[in-house]
Parts: C-alpha cells; sequence; structure tokens
C-alpha cells in the first residue's frame, strides 16, 4: 500500500508540473538549473552524497520523480507540493514574473535582446580578489573565522611574525587539486542566487544541502550558526598560527520551538562588530595598501572552510551570486562578493580542508577559470573549467632535487602551456555557431527589425573579433598621393591641439618640467663642450643650447607627438668631427658648408615626405640598430681614453716641474703638477658616481620616490658634485674648464657672427662644393632619419596606451627643415633622442596605482601635451646666461659624462650580450630564445657578421673617407633582409633579430630605460 501511494503521489506531481518543459534542452542547461549528477548508491569514498543519513533513509515525497526529471523547475512549487517548509530557499530560483529561461520581467524569452544579452554576458567577468577564512577558537575558547591568505592574482599570507608576507606563487598538491574536482562534480552548486546578505545565502546553501542529502536536518542549525560566526583579520598579535583548529561537536539541543530568526539577529548584535569597530580594529598600515592594490571593479570570492566532527561527511557548497554584494564584516577590504565556496567536514588524516580552501582560492584568482565561472551555466560547465585547469598544471615527483638551477627547465614548459591556455583570451563562439545561437534563441513573435539587429550585432561582434588594424590609424601606411601622408598626420593631430594644452594643466607636468629640464641641460653642456673641442670653437655650448631652444620649442607648438626631446646626439657629434676634418683638409670654410648641406637637407626631406619614404623605418630591423649603437657607444669610450691620454700628454707625470704658470692663464704652455691626475679623478669619480646613482634608483635603500628623485638627476648630481671638489681644491693644481661665451655671443666672434653668408665669410665658396653638399647631406639625412623614426617607433609602442597618434611624416619634415635653416645661424642641427625621449614619456605616464602584486604596472593615462617641452626649450634657452656657473665645469667631468653614455648605451643591446656569451660555456647562457632555440654555433656566426660589419665601420670611420660612415651603416639593411635569410631560417632570424624589447616605467623597480632602446644616445 504504501508503495501504491507512493507511486499516486508521483503521478500527481507529474501532473501538476510542464513534464513537456524538462524535455527542453535549454532549460535543462539553464544557469538556474539545480541538476546534480546521478548518484551512484555502491560508489565509494566520502565524497558520496548518497541520500541517506547513516541508517536512516530519508524518502522524501516524490523522491524517484526528481532523480528521473531532474532541471529547472520553480523551487517554490516544488517544496509548497512537497509539504516542505520553503523558507527563504524558495526565493533563490528565479521570480515568479521571469521567463522560462531566467529573463528578467518584461522580457521575452528567447528574444533576439536576450540572445544579445547571452552573447554580452561573455565579457562579464571582473578582476578577482579571494579571501581564505579558516574556523578557528580563539583564546577565549569562542569559535570564528580567521582570514588565512587573500590572493590578487598572487598569494599572500600571514605569517607566525605578526605581517603579511610577500605575494607568491601558490604551490598546491595534486590531492587538494582531485578534491577540488570532486567537490565540484559531487557537492551542491548553486548559480546566480539572488541574496543581499551573508545569513539569507547562508539559509538558501543549507536548504539546498539538506534536499540533496549533503546535511542532516537535525545538523542544519549548527552548521547555519557556524556560518555565521564572527569573521577577523590577523594583525600582529593574532594569526592562524597563534590558534588551534577548531572542532565544531554537537551540543546539547535547544527548544525546538524557540525561534530560529530570534537566535540569528542576537548572533549577529552580538559578535559581528560595527563597521566603526572594525575599522578601529583592523591595522590602518595593512589595510591601505590592500584596497589600493585591487581594482575598484573587482569582485570578490568568499572561501570558507573548517573541521566539524559532528559531520559523517564533507559537506560542500559553490554559489554565484546574480549580483555581487557586500557582506558585512566578512572580507578584509570593502568589495563585493560574487563567489562562495563552504567546506565543512569531519576530521580525517586524509583530508586537508586548508590545502583545499588554498586550492579553490588560487583557481578563483585565475583568470581564465574565474571567467568560466560567471560564464557557468550548470554544473558541467565547472567541471570542464576544473578539468581545464588542471590540464595546465604541472606535478613534481616526490624525489630530491640536487640543484635548484634544474627548476628553470619547467619555465619554458609553463609558458607552453599558458601561451596555449590564454591564446583565447577569451572564449569566442565561432561566426556559424553565433548564427545558429541567435537562430535558436529567436522568438517566434519577434519582429523583422529585431532579427535583423540581432544579425548585425553577431556581425558587429565578429568584426571586433577579428581585430584586423585599420590602415587609416597606422601613421606608416601609404595613401599613394603626393604629400599624403604628411596631410594625414596634419588631419590626425592638428584638431587634438585644444586638449594638447589641457592635459598640461597638472602638478605631474610640472614635475616633469623640472626633470626633463636637467635631461636636456647635461647632454647639451657635455655635447657643446666636446664640440667646441672638435670643430676649434667655431661651434659650442652657446649655439647647441640656443639651437637645442628654438628648434624643441618649435616642434613642440607644431609637431605631431609633441613627447619627442629634440636635442643633440652621438652620432651628429661623430658627423660634425668628421666634416670638419674633410672640411680642413681640402681647405674648405666649414661653417659655410654647413649652409650648403642644410639647403641640401630641405630638398631631400621634401622630396622623402613627398613619396612618403618614412615606411622605409620598417625595413630598418634590430640588426642595423645594434650595429649603429654598438660603433657609437665605443667611440664614445675610446674618444673618452684618447682625450685623457692626451691630458697626461701635455701634462706628464715629473718629478720636477719648473716654470709652471699660473692658473689666471687659460692655455698654460709648460706642464702642470698633478693635472693628469686630477683629471683622471674627476673623470672617474663623475663616471662612476653617475652609474651608481642610475643603479641606486632600483636598488631597495630609501623609498621608492626618494630613489627615483636621487637615480633620474643621477647626471646633474655628479656634475655638480665633482665641479664643486674640483673649485674646493683651488689654485693648488690646474684643470681645463669648459669654454662659455658671455651672453648671447657665438663661441668664436673673432671669426664669425649670428649669420652665415653663404658665400663664403674670408674666401668664395666654391661652386662644385655647392652642388657637392648634396653627399654628405643625404649621409646628415640618413642619421637624423634613422634616429628620430625610430625613436617615434618606441615611444608609438601599443603598449604606452598613447590616444593621440603619431604623424611620421610631419616630424621628421619639421625636424630635418629646422635643421637644414639652422646652419645659416651657425647652429648645429638635431634630431629626435631615444633616451631623453623615453625619460620624457616616463614623466608623463600614470601608472595604475591598482598594481596587482607580481604583475606588470599597466599605464592607466599618458599625458599628452606640448606645453612640457615648449617650457623645457625655454629654460634650455635662458640657460645660456648661466655662463658664471658653467665655467666652472672642469672639462675631464664633460669626459666623465662622455664614458657613461658610452658604457649606459651598452644596455640592452643584444649584440653586446651575444659578444659576452662568446666567451661562456653553453650551461651558462640564458633562458632567453636567442640562446636556447638557435644552436649556439650559429648564434656565434650570426654575432661574427655584426663584428665584421661593426669592423668595417670603424675603418671607414678611421679613414680620411670617414663621412661616408652613414650610406656603409644602411647597407646592413640589405644585407639582413636579402642576405642573411639565405644562411640562417625564418625562426633562427625571428629569435636572433626580434624587437623583445619591453616597456619600462620610472615605477617598475629593476628596470631601467636604457634597456628599452637599441639606438645610441
Amino acid at each position: 500500500m504504501a508503495a501504491g501511494r507512493q507511486e499516486d503521489y508521483d503521478a500527481g506531481i507529474v501532473k501538476e508540473l510542464d513534464i513537456e518543459a524538462y524535455e527542453d534542452s535549454g532549460l535543462r542547461q539553464s544557469k538556474m538549473s539545480l541538476a546534480s549528477e546521478n548518484r551512484d548508491e555502491g560508489q565509494s569514498g566520502w565524497w558520496n552524497t548518497a541520500l541517506s543519513f547513516g541508517q536512516r533513509s530519508w524518502n522524501l515525497p516524490g523522491r524517484s520523480f526528481w532523480l528521473a526529471h531532474r532541471g529547472a523547475y520553480h523551487l517554490k512549487k516544488r517544496r509548497r507540493m512537497e509539504g516542505v517548509s520553503p523558507g527563504k530557499a524558495a526565493h533563490y530560483q528565479r521570480r515568479e514574473d521571469s521567463g522560462p529561461s531566467g529573463s528578467s520581467t518584461g522580457e521575452v524569452p528567447g528574444t533576439a535582446e536576450a540572445a544579445r544579452q547571452r552573447f554580452t554576458s561573455h565579457r562579464a567577468s571582473h578582476e578577482g580578489y579571494v579571501e581564505l577564512h579558516e574556523l578557528i577558537m580563539d583564546h577565549n575558547n569562542e569559535f570564528r573565522w580567521l582570514e588565512a591568505s587573500h590572493w590578487i592574482k598572487l598569494e599572500e599570507d600571514f605569517d607566525d611574525l605578526g605581517h603579511w608576507g610577500r605575494p607568491h606563487l601558490s604551490y598546491l598538491t595534486y590531492r587538494s587539486l582531485l578534491d577540488v574536482r570532486r567537490a565540484f562534480t559531487k557537492g551542491t552548486i548553486l548559480l546566480d542566487l539572488e541574496e543581499k546578505s551573508l545569513a539569507g545565502i547562508a539559509n538558501q546553501v543549507l536548504d539546498q544541502m539538506v534536499f540533496e542529502g549533503q546535511l542532516k536536518t537535525d545538523d542544519r542549525e549548527l552548521v547555519l550558526r557556524t556560518l555565521l560566526l564572527q569573521h577577523s583579520h590577523p594583525d600582529g598579535s593574532t594569526s592562524l598560527g597563534s590558534f588551534s583548529p577548531a572542532r565544531l561537536q554537537r551540543t546539547e539541543a535547544k527548544d525546538v520551538a524557540e525561534p530560529l530568526l530570534q537566535e540569528h539577529q542576537q548572533i549577529e548584535m552580538k559578535i559581528l562588530p560595527s563597521s566603526s569597530e572594525k575599522e578601529e580594529s583592523t591595522s590602518g598600515i595593512l589595510k591601505k595598501p590592500l584596497s589600493e592594490k585591487i581594482s575598484p571593479e573587482a569582485e570578490a570570492t568568499l572561501v570558507l572552510v573548517g573541521c566539524a566532527s559532528f559531520l559523517e561527511r564533507p559537506t560542500l557548497a559553490f554559489v554565484r551570486l546574480k549580483d555581487a554584494v557586500e557582506l558585512d564584516s566578512a572580507l578584509e577590504v570593502p568589495v563585493p562578493v560574487r563567489f562562495l565556496f563552504v567546506l565543512l567536514g569531519p576530521e580525517s588524516p586524509h583530508i586537508s580542508y586548508h590545502e583545499i580552501g588554498r586550492a579553490i582560492s588560487t583557481m578563483m584568482s585565475e583568470r581564465v577559470f574565474r571567467n568560466d565561472a560567471y560564464l557557468a551555466e550548470g554544473r558541467p560547465d565547472l567541471v570542464k573549467s576544473v578539468e581545464e585547469f588542471l590540464d595546465c598544471c604541472i606535478v613534481l615527483p616526490p624525489s630530491e632535487i640536487q640543484n635548484e638551477t634544474l627548476l628553470k627547465a619547467l619555465l619554458p614548459v609553463q609558458k607552453e602551456l599558458l601561451r596555449k591556455r590564454y591564446l583565447p583570451v577569451e572564449k569566442k563562439l565561432p561566426r556559424e555557431e553565433l548564427i545558429e545561437s541567435l537562430e535558436f534563441w529567436r522568438s517566434p513573435h519577434s519582429i523583422r527589425k529585431k532579427n535583423q539587429f540581432s544579425q548585425e550585432h553577431a556581425e558587429k561582434q565578429l568584426k571586433d573579433q577579428v581585430g584586423k588594424p585599420d590602415d587609416d590609424d597606422d601613421p606608416l601606411s601609404r595613401t599613394g598621393r603626393l604629400f599624403g601622408g604628411l596631410v594625414k598626420d596634419i588631419k590626425r593631430r592638428y584638431p587634438k591641439y585644444l586638449s594638447d594644452i589641457k592635459d598640461a594643466l597638472d602638478p605631474q607636468c610640472l614635475a616633469a618640467v623640472i626633470f626633463i629640464y636637467f635631461a636636456a641641460l647635461s647632454p647639451a653642456i657635455t655635447f657643446g663642450g666636446l664640440l667646441d673641442d672638435k670643430t676649434k670653437h667655431w661651434m659650442g655650448v652657446s649655439e647647441l643650447l640656443l639651437s637645442t631652444a628654438v628648434q624643441s620649442g618649435l616642434f613642440c607648438l607644431l609637431g605631431a607627438q609633441p613627447l619627442l626631446v629634440v636635442g643633440f646626439s652621438g652620432p651628429l657629434l661623430v658627423f660634425e668631427e668628421a666634416f670638419y676634418k674633410f672640411c680642413g683638409d681640402i681647405q674648405l670654410e666649414y661653417i659655410v658648408g654647413r649652409v650648403w648641406i642644410g639647403f641640401w637637407l630641405i630638398l631631400i626631406v621634401v622630396v622623402v615626405v613627398a613619396f612618403e619614404g618614412s615606411f622605409l623605418v620598417r625595413f630598418i630591423s634590430r640588426y642595423t640598430q645594434e650595429i649603429f649603437s654598438f660603433l657609437i657607444s665605443l667611440i664614445f669610450i675610446i674618444e673618452t681614453f684618447i682625450k685623457l691620454i692626451k691630458i697626461f700628454g701635455d701634462h706628464p707625470l715629473q718629478q720636477e716641474y719648473r716654470n709652471s704658470t699660473t692658473f689666471q692663464d687659460d692655455n698654460p704652455t709648460t706642464p702642470q703638477p698633478n693635472t693628469a691626475l686630477l683629471s683622471l679623478v674627476l673623470m672617474a669619480g663623475t663616471f662612476f658616481l653617475a652609474f651608481f646613482l642610475r643603479k641606486f634608483k632600483n636598488s631597495s635603500f630609501f623609498p621608492g620616490k626618494l630613489r627615483r628623485v636621487i637615480g633620474d638627476f643621477g647626471v646633474p648630481i655628479a656634475i655638480f658634485i665633482m665641479a664643486l671638489a674640483d673649485n674646493l681644491i683651488g689654485d693648488i693644481t690646474y684643470t681645463q674648464k669648459l669654454k662659455v661665451p658671455k651672453g648671447l655671443q657665438v663661441s668664436n666672434p673673432a671669426a664669425r657672427g649670428w649669420f652665415i653668408n653663404p658665400m663664403g665669410l674670408d674666401t668664395n665658396f666654391p661652386i662644385w662644393m655647392m652642388f657637392a653638399a648634396a653627399l654628405p647631406a643625404l649621409l646628415v639625412f640618413i642619421l637624423i632619419f634613422l634616429e628620430s623614426q625610430i625613436t617615434t617607433l618606441i615611444v608609438s609602442k601599443p603598449e604606452r596606451n598613447l590616444v593621440k597618434g603619431s604623424g611620421f611624416h610631419l616630424d621628421l619634415f619639421l625636424i630635418v627643415s629646422m635643421g637644414g635653416v639652422a646652419p645659416l645661424f651657425g647652429m648645429p642641427w638635431l634630431s629626435a633622442t631615444t633616451v631623453r625621449t623615453i625619460t620624457h614619456a616616463n614623466a608623463l605616464t600614470v601608472v595604475a596605482k591598482t598594481t596587482v602584486p607580481g604583475e606588470k604596472p599597466h599605464i592607466q593615462q599618458v599625458k599628452e601635451q606640448r606645453l612640457t617641452g615648449f617650457l623645457v626649450a625655454i629654460l634650455v634657452g635662458l640657460s645660456i646666461l648661466m655662463e658664471p656657473i658653467l665655467k666652472l665645469i672642469p672639462l675631464a667631468v664633460l669626459f666623465g659624462i662622455f664614458l657613461y653614455m658610452g658604457v649606459t648605451s651598452l644596455n640592452g643591446i643584444q649584440l653586446y650580450d651575444r659578444i659576452l656569451l662568446m666567451l661562456k660555456p653553453p650551461k651558462y647562457h640564458p633562458d632567453e630564445a636567442f640562446a636556447r632555440k638557435v644552436k649556439t654555433w650559429r648564434m656565434h656566426i650570426f654575432t661574427l657578421t655584426q663584428i665584421v660589419c661593426l669592423a668595417v665601420l670603424w675603418g671607414v670611420k678611421s679613414s680620411p673617407g670617414s663621412l661616408a660612415l652613414p650610406f656603409i651603416l644602411i647597407l646592413t639593411v640589405p644585407l639582413r633582409r636579402y642576405l642573411l635569410p639565405f644562411i640562417f631560417s625564418d625562426l633562427e632570424l625571428k629569435c636572433l633579430d626580434s624587437d623583445d624589447a619591453h616597456v619600462t616605467f620610472d615605477e617598475t623597480e629593476g628596470q631601467d630605460v636604457y634597456d628599452e632602446v637599441q639606438m645610441p644616445v
């Protein structure tokens, strides 16, 4: 009879419910589903969640029906028919006025709008923050939840010393990962729960646990009280190690007639502290940095694990809330909670609840699994995500590791696994599946307009996924029209001119002006002093300062990329020296010859810009850049010691010095005592001081801001200290000083004025040289083209997030044209300087304060404006009036800066690294693509080709034909493009000649802007 009544009751339930709805695959896969997998009664293991409690069977009415027809259904109606008190859990499934697919009120399920929401939900994930709380017993023998660890991509644990440890990679046990998989396979899963409080969530979870058989009804109240215990966070006096793990025991049962809700209110009022008390108890020193690390859009995951001895088996639940809510006093920081994971179970030597909690916390902090958790529509999706996570895990066997360096072999394996896992950053629907999905979910009552909108939306999403670059946004794309690139640069950049002024009204820009002023002034003085020495006073500090001020100011007002810092550079100094020697050999006026070179420069740049020749910069690879940079660095270093040797030759070390002149003589004709030694000390001291301060910037001493200020002003500080030391010595020892004219005078007022007559100063300039100047003009153009265009490429990398764009054609036209006019006034031509430009961009970069530990800093904004460069140009121009100060700087100090620029320019040059690798055994080679993916002997052959090119260039530079140096340099481009592919494979060339320099910022410890530069200083 009992069996007959059971069957009649089941039949009545079938009659009441819409059975056809359960056959709908869409409903069975609904994210509102309470579906649970078929449970094998004979399956062993503590995760078996059969609907039985010990020896007592829980025969719910209609149980056989529910096992046969599980899916999305109305929980309130189900409980009403079963006679079970619904409680709050009746409301989590979906509201009565919602559509059958869980859509909101008033939305017709299956329409194009629902399909679009279904598609756009793939973009719903947020940055994650995870807290792991463990159940402990405090010193007052009271139970509470204590935060053990938290995750912001990396794990941070509170150690026994009373402070939070450094962020580190999570290391998980293999068993804990298997336990997590079993948890998702057999545990309770509630998706899109509509609750706003921890008490409501706990009630819903326990109702479902009781229904699924994971929890006895007798244990429900005690587990509920456990979940509502106080949440505390460690400080200097409390940590997880100072308490013993809690072991909940069953206590004497309370009166069943006592209202449970009243008890909940008493618990919350008596135990849970107020927000003000929580703020007082929480260390402000700890809380503030943590809140700064978390993104404002982040959503949290709360993981609760503990030991409950009265339970027969582990009870666990995974909850995803429909809307993220802030749970009062639960988390250390006010972050809305989206996910909740609960695990309580009996004590067992084979189960570590702490490790299981760490495992699920680590998984929820990983962006792919977290994104899958947002998108999951049921248990199978979550289980699949766990399995995909396990596929990318590496298991270390229990074998002794003799050397820690052996673990480095795992890095390439892990990178390959991550590459495959992150290759599709988000799971995208292919075109066919997307269209089919839209067709499937489209309602028969939808009108044609909505259908058409759905198709257009799908097409738009597909187009966005392809991500094809738009040629209109590529500044190097050719238009096929005369001056087409120049016009496009103007149309792209000048409409944003007003914003270039408004964006400069920021305190950060003022700080950047002060910093960049010294960064521009130091090389201007250094190169000016060396230029004065190499050209025998035809050009010097005053001409270079004035040229920098005028050209930089005009470029900042008219250029397309005002972040570029225009100045003098090493390659131009080498050319000026070579051209001066050439003019001296053939008895030509050097300063007049520069004027005709300037005229030809203007003609050349007009032709190149007219035919959009800037696109040629794409063919200049790292191969050529590194040869050029290494050559200039070599010239800097060798020239420094040549100058020092010359000083030792003019002032040799002697036991006795006769007829030594006084120090009022600017050019003593007799050797001076101790001059050579003091010059050596000044040069070496300046070099080591500047180099140490640059390294000090990336050290661990002092706070970061103070350390960066000291490092950024390292060169001016070194010049100031060593010049002060020289002046403190006074008249005891003579040193040659920097020659600076007073006011706006030229360096050699006796020989020329500010305007240079193109026809000649003292004699008529030969007509044949007027036309022959086209050849050196072409060589100067090559130097300016190389440095300016490659500098623009570096500063325009996508990682820098510049939004206003660049203009290669317009910038090249302005820089070369101003350089063509400058020789008329006896001033040097300039180019964009790589290191100073990167420094300028870094000074104007706003790095997000919510930098996740262990994650590379990401740019929030770059102050793209024109006023900082313009104000720096004005300040540099006013520095001409600093003649009383500048003339106190010894030339030996400038030689030290020259040596510093040569040595630091070697950083980031892969050619230099590979030359050093030729002296090292292969086992000491770095874990870089050019060393690991290319055979060692073939890597050395590639390096030898560059060394041969370097030797040829040095030979040309040292010969009478040194003017041809830029032309020989440019020949390395076709050498790399057409000859080397016959010797090396494509893979080898990609490894050896790829631009793998990463963007660095001043805020990044251990990084340096020189590491990003392959071009000379």
